[in-house]
């Protein structure tokens, strides 16, 4: 069952032209052993041409809240509340028929690993030539002619001759490649991409994040870019959104978070990661215990069992009081904006380099 429902808890941005705005979205998966919480009010809104970073660890609820905005998840134990308008049509009570006729022509996804996303029975170029053949109605040589055209924009060599290839005879890079092509063989307003770099040398992923800049440029597409890597959102995303235990608890340009964060995960998540200008021989930081349960998630605040800053407020907020993500920039954090800077300044900064 499906149902919308608006609440208080979750602020709304304030962006006021949003090709996409998602409004205090949740989804709730039924299990033998209760209900998972997998997202958990979230709120975003993303314009045109513009490339949002969605990052946290797994089971954030990163691929769920997606998936959700392409209507693929299983309505028999699937629980979707909230609101999801893509370009002012909501999509949460949309029928399937009309999900149907947006995926793959309105808004598609690059899913994250082309090799199980791919049929292994079906030629490259059929893959392909399908979407566009269902939504234009066009003829069998001319949805081969747009597979080959794709093929060739997105850098596949010789593609007259490889759009008749299987996917076992490509590499994981062109792989990754043939799966946008397919994505974007209907030029499509929103593109999805999930992971898209997972398991690719550092080569093809700077080539593939190239790919989508440049297909962005031409299409003019808004894109949702899923992944754990801070780097590749730090050169390809315009805002970047931090999820934690299917919440947002971070959100801002990409500069503005990476540069100054506000919440002790993204503090943890920078901290994580190896610095050029750090000694060889320092280990590095991960961050302790483990994402908690979405079956039982914590009261108050979900990182509060993690946070090693929660003694630094007042009382017992920390585990009694759920903190509001504000509207613009901004984190879920009960920690006082002087307190932040404090011990980003003494604590996180020097780390970062």
């Amino acid at each position: 069952m499906t149902t919308l429902t608006k609440t208080e808890d979750a602020p709304a941005p304030t962006e006021s032209d949003a090709f996409l705005s998602v409004r205090d979205l949740r989804v709730q998966f039924s299990t033998e052993d209760g209900i998972v919480k997998a997202v958990d009010g979230l709120s975003f809104d993303l314009q045109r041409g513009k490339t949002l970073g969605i990052v946290g660890e797994s089971g954030s609820g990163k691929s769920v809240t997606n998936l959700s905005i392409l209507g693929l998840h299983n309505p028999r134990s699937t629980k979707i509340t909230g609101s999801i308008e893509l370009d002012g049509e909501e999509l949460v009570d949309a029928s399937t028929k009309r999900l149907e006729t947006l995926r793959g022509n309105k808004m598609a996804m690059i899913f994250q690993d082309a090799l199980t996303a791919l049929s292994p029975y079906y030629t490259i170029g059929r893959q392909i030539s399908e979407p566009f053949r269902k939504h234009t109605g066009a003829s069998k040589k001319e949805a081969r002619d747009r597979a080959v055209e794709m093929l060739g924009k997105v850098g596949i060599p010789s593609p007259q001759t490889r759009v008749d290839d299987y996917p076992h005879q490509f590499s994981g890079g062109m792989r990754q490649r043939a799966m946008i092509a397919m994505s974007l063989v209907c030029n499509p307003e929103l593109l999805i991409a999930d992971e898209p770099t997972t398991a690719l040398d550092v080569t093809v992923q700077a080539q593939i994040l190239d790919l989508l800049k440049d297909l962005q440029q031409e299409f003019g597409s808004a894109i949702i870019l899923i992944t754990h890597d801070l780097g590749v959102v730090a050169n390809t995303a315009d805002d970047l959104l931090v999820m934690y235990a299917g919440r947002a608890v971070e959100r801002g340009s990409v500069r503005e978070v990476l540069k100054a964060p506000q919440h002790p995960y993204t503090w943890g998540l920078l901290g994580s990661m190896p610095q050029l200008s750090s000694d060889v021989s320092e280990p590095l930081r991960p961050i302790p215990g483990s994402p908690p349960s979405l079956l039982n998630p914590p009261a108050g605040c979900p990182f509060n069992p993690r946070c090693e800053y929660r003694d630094l407020v007042e009382g017992d907020r920390c585990v009694t009081e759920r903190p509001l993500l504000p509207a613009g920039r901004g984190a879920a954090c009960h920690l006082s904006a002087e307190r932040k800077q404090q011990v980003f300044i003494e604590n996180i900064q020097p780390r970062l380099g």
